[in-house]
């Protein structure tokens, strides 16, 4: 099994927002994120499904063996949650992932990948 563990800031979020162009106010302001429900800022789904992917390719043993990710986005990231990404290949092109926070809740669910063994 390969893993990281990535506690997530409020740094890392907005630097997220300005890479890839998602400047959705419930990634940035936690007066707006607060009016619709949040417990004020989260982090995006995609941050979470890229750190798992990099986790992917390295228990493949490099990006280029991957075909195939897919998730389920499950549940928040707040700054200051530490999420614990996981991949383990079963050796035959099918590769199991995780990411669970600090309280054992899962973030990422329905996570799977396929490689080239």
């Amino acid at each position: 099994m390969t893993e990281r563990r990535v506690t997530f800031s409020r740094e890392q979020i907005a630097a997220y927002a300005e890479a890839s162009g998602d400047h959705n106010p419930i990634h940035l302001d936690d007066g707006f994120a607060r009016s619709v429900g949040l417990p004020g800022v989260i982090a995006h789904g995609m941050l979470q499904m890229g750190i798992l992917a990099t986790v992917a390719a390295e228990a493949t043993g490099g990006p280029e063996k991957l075909r195939r990710m897919s998730v389920r986005f499950a549940g928040m990231v707040v700054p200051g949650d530490t999420v614990t990404f996981g991949a383990t290949p079963d050796g035959e092109g099918k590769l199991e992932l995780s990411a669970v926070n600090q309280r054992g809740e899962a973030v990422l669910t329905k996570a799977a990948a396929d490689y080239t063994p």
